[in-house]
C-alpha cells in the first residue's frame, strides 16, 4: 500500500493490491512482508526478482542490443536542464517583430511573382 495511507494502489481501495498490507493484518507496510511469488525466496513472477534467468526475456538484452546494463541505462539519461529565457526588453521586441514583419513580406513578394509566372502560361524548359 503507498504510504500506508490505507488507499489501495492507485487509490481504489483496500485489498485491490496484492494483499500484503495493513489491510490484510500484517502489522507493516506491504514492502515489509514476505509475500510467496514477490521476493523473498519466492519465484519473483517473472520481473527480475527471486530465482532464474534475471526475469522475463533479459538474458538475451546484450544479444540483442550489444549493449550492457550500464550502457543501455546510460541512453536515457535525463535532458539538461534549461532555464527559462528571460522576457525581452520592449524595444527588442518591436525590434524583432519589424524584422519578422519585414521577411513575412519579402516571402510573400517571392510568392506573388511566381504565381504571376506561372499564370502567364507554361514555362518552356531549355533541351538537356
Amino acid at each position: 500500500m503507498p504510504g500506508g495511507d490505507r488507499t489501495g494502489p492507485l487509490g481504489m481501495g483496500p485489498m485491490t493490491g496484492r494483499g500484503a498490507g495493513y489491510c490484510a493484518g500484517y502489522s507493516v507496510p506491504g514492502y515489509t512482508n514476505p509475500v510467496p511469488g514477490f521476493g523473498f525466496g519466492g519465484g519473483g513472477g517473472g520481473w527480475g526478482r527471486g530465482r532464474g534467468g534475471g526475469g522475463r526475456g533479459r538474458r538475451n538484452w546484450f544479444y540483442a542490443t550489444g549493449l550492457t546494463g550500464w550502457q543501455r541505462a546510460a541512453q536515457f539519461t535525463p535532458p539538461p536542464f534549461v532555464p527559462a529565457t528571460p522576457a525581452a526588453a520592449p524595444q527588442q521586441e518591436i525590434q524583432w517583430l519589424q524584422t519578422q514583419v519585414a521577411q513575412t513580406e519579402a516571402a510573400l513578394a517571392d510568392l506573388k511573382g511566381r504565381l504571376e509566372t506561372l499564370q502567364k502560361g507554361p514555362v518552356e524548359q531549355a533541351p538537356q
